[in-house]
């Protein structure tokens, strides 16, 4: 099982180093919105997204609860209070053999949750 992918995720998440997510990226990495219905293409639109989140979610009350890591894919489950809105969610990461992420899928719930980030992340774009 390769950690190595997974470890640099949670140190951009306790950094919020932006040049380390851009190293973790591949250039063709897929991105899953939970609020937007296509999938968006490319490591740039990426950092995009990435970015807007650790805004949003990203305060003193997110943490981790749960990972599911194999060779390539990872499942983090978090959960985060944001205005009184408990949100838990997902996120699913899959990388190549070189250690890139290529797919990064982020879910949410319960339905108001996703409308408060939906209206969050609307207000950084």
């Amino acid at each position: 099982m390769d950690m190595k992918v997974i470890d640099a995720w949670h140190q951009v998440v306790d950094s919020r180093n932006m040049s380390v997510l851009k190293e973790l990226l591949a250039d063709d990495v897929t991105f899953h919105s939970p609020v937007v219905h296509t999938p968006q293409k490319g490591r740039a639109i990426t950092v995009q997204y990435l970015t807007a989140a650790f805004g949003v979610l990203f305060n003193d009350t997110f943490r981790y609860e749960r990972e599911i890591v194999n060779d390539h894919d990872a499942v983090l489950e978090f959960s985060v209070e944001i205005e009184g809105i408990v949100v838990n969610g997902v996120d699913m990461i899959r990388w190549d053999d070189s250690g890139k992420i290529i797919d990064f899928k982020v879910m949410l719930r319960p339905l108001k949750a996703i409308n408060l980030i939906h209206q969050l992340m609307a207000a950084r774009f």
